[in-house]
Order: structure tokens, then C-alpha cells, then sequence
């Protein structure tokens, strides 16, 4: 164990887009836990477009400020918890921020099962998975037969929101950027169709792709996406507002979209914003049905790992650029 903590810091709010530049690495003495606290070993590093979210203002967290620890949450091992049921070896999810040791109150740390791949603790049974699960079953409430419409579908999220809906009997369209993620989720995935929204022209795809109409519409990105997908719904549709990358990384958007409200009236639709946190009660019942998926193969989990703590700005910049296919993480 290492007497030194490695730690990148937000060296300087990003007034366009996000680059490496923003973060500074630094070195400091490893922290040393007291009584009810724990003191964490981070193993992986969650990466997510709400990293970037975090640093325009609070959302669900408080805002991040420039000298402060990059906030995230990770995949952490126990090294010691004086006065808890924690025991060193085991592992817990919790917001360590970027560096090798973090301490926390261990009150309010999970002990997570053990499985191989352990991976899957941050993936599917993890905040996108839990994400993906309850955005589309709960908020969404997709019948089967239905038109289940997913954007940003070959990230975290969209990618399992996608089979679940398959799962459920719904015809499914993704979207996503450039012609090979498509092609990814129609062959790989099981999806039925999927749109590009890089092509262009997203209406004129939606006519090719959803001939007739969306019910169910899981958005992860707001903006353009959002509106087009807004003015394709049917009537008593529902939409699972879940993130808005769109608007997170470089300048503020010139308009919202349209048709808000007049759409939403006209159509009688449901909009539900939602965080994974809402569904806590129903969590475990979430995680039998997401084992069981991937155990019968009805699930495909798709990670994309990166080694090494000194890769992860630039692996958040290329994750806002959507470099990555599943859920991106860091292995420290």
C-alpha cells in the first residue's frame, strides 16, 4: 500500500469545452481513517456525462469548484473501518473523487457482493444499469408492442435500456453517433433500427425508422435530440428524462427546444425526470431481474475499460465525445 495519494484536481473551471488541461495531478499523504470512518482504496473509476454537468452548478450534488478533488464516484476496496461491519478486502461504490485513498464515514458505505467480473459492480449492476432499469419500467412504462425510442443508446445506458425493452416485447430504436455504433446495436445488440443523428435530418430518419410514432422515449441527451423525438410521439406517449449531455460540454444551447409546451398538452404526454436514488426501495428486486437477464444471455454487458489513473481526463473528454461503447471506467 502506497504512502502517497495521487490526486487530480479541477485545476480551472471549463468556460468551452472540456479538456485535459482543466486537471492538475498532484501528490499527497495518504489519509488516515478515525473512529467510524473508513478508509477506501479506489479500484475503478466511474466516468459519466454528469461529471461534466457537476462542474456548471448543483444539480443532485453540489457544484464543483476549481481546487477541488474531481469529484466521482468508484468502485473502492477497504483497507481499514474501525467500528463498523466493513472489513478490509471489502468492496463498496462511493464518491472517493479521482485519487488512489479516500476516507469516508463508513456509515454510509454498502458492502457490495463479490463477482467476477467485478466490473459489473459499475456497469450493469451499478448506477447505469439500476439507471437504464428503473428510467425505462418505472418512468417509461413500456407496453409490449410499443415503440421504445433510446438516444445516446450505445453508452452506459441506452445500450441496456435498449435490450430491456427488447426484453419486453417493444420494437426498439437507438440513437447514436456514426454508422458503426448503429450497425453495433442492430447486430450486437438486438436493437430493431437505429438512427444517426450526426447524418442529420433527424425527422426524415424518423419517418424511415419509426414509421409509426414513438410511446416510450428514454432521453439521455435533451437539445435537438429531445425536440425531434418530441414532435414523434404519440398521443399519451411517455418520456424518461434522464440526462442532457447535449447541453453539458461547450456553449450553452441558443433555444430549448420546441413544441414545450404545446406538444406535451396537445399529446398528453408524461415527462418524468428521475434520478437512481428515487427507486432505493425497489433496488433489490432490480438487481434479481438484471443477474437473472445476464445470466440467461438475454443481456449483453459491454464495458470499456481504460488502465491506468493518469488516463482519466482525457478519458472523460473522449467519453463527452462519445469515443466510448457500454460503460467507461477507469482501473486504477
Amino acid at each position: 500500500m502506497s504512502e502517497t495519494n495521487r490526486q487530480y484536481v479541477l485545476d480551472q473551471l471549463p468556460q468551452g469545452r472540456l479538456s485535459a488541461d482543466h486537471f492538475r495531478l498532484t501528490e499527497s499523504a495518504r489519509p488516515t481513517a478515525g473512529q467510524g470512518e473508513a478508509l477506501l482504496r479506489t479500484r475503478y473509476v466511474s466516468l459519466d456525462a454528469a461529471n461534466r454537468a457537476w462542474m456548471q452548478g448543483a444539480t443532485y450534488r453540489s457544484a464543483l469548484n476549481a481546487g477541488q478533488v474531481m469529484a466521482g464516484g468508484a468502485l473502492a476496496e477497504v483497507v481499514e473501518a474501525s467500528g463498523s461491519d466493513l472489513a478490509p478486502g471489502d468492496l463498496v461504490f462511493a464518491d472517493t473523487g479521482w485519487q488512489d485513498y479516500a476516507v469516508l464515514p463508513a456509515k454510509k458505505l454498502q458492502k457490495l457482493p463479490k463477482l467476477e467480473p467485478m466490473t459489473h459492480l459499475l456497469s450493469v449492476y451499478g448506477v447505469a444499469g439500476l439507471t437504464a432499469y428503473f428510467g425505462l419500467l418505472e418512468c417509461g412504462q413500456p407496453k409490449a408492442g410499443e415503440t421504445v425510442v433510446v438516444s445516446a443508446a450505445a453508452g452506459s445506458v441506452g445500450s441496456i435500456v435498449g435490450q430491456i425493452a427488447k426484453l419486453k416485447g417493444c420494437r426498439v430504436v437507438g440513437i447514436a453517433g456514426g454508422e458503426e455504433k448503429g450497425r453495433w446495436l442492430v447486430d450486437e445488440l438486438g436493437f430493431d433500427a437505429a438512427v444517426d443523428y450526426k447524418a442529420g435530418n433527424l425527422r426524415q430518419q424518423f419517418r424511415e425508422h419509426v414509421p409509426n410514432g414513438i410511446d416510450v422515449y428514454f432521453d439521455n441527451v435533451g437539445g435537438d435530440v429531445f425536440e425531434a423525438c418530441l414532435f414523434a410521439m404519440n398521443t399519451f406517449g411517455r418520456i424518461a428524462c434522464c440526462g442532457a449531455v447535449s447541453a453539458y460540454d461547450g456553449a450553452a444551447p441558443q433555444h430549448g427546444p420546441r413544441g414545450v409546451p404545446g406538444l406535451i398538452v396537445t399529446k398528453r404526454l408524461t415527462l418524468r425526470g428521475f434520478i437512481v436514488s428515487d427507486f432505493d426501495a425497489q433496488r433489490d428486486q432490480a438487481l434479481k431481474d438484471l443477474q437473472q437477464w445476464v445470466a440467461e444471455g438475454k443481456l449483453k454487458v459491454q464495458e470499456d475499460v481504460i488502465d491506468g489513473f493518469e488516463k482519466l481526463p482525457q478519458a472523460l473528454v473522449g467519453l463527452l465525445a462519445g469515443e466510448n461503447r457500454g460503460k467507461r471506467m477507469v482501473k486504477v
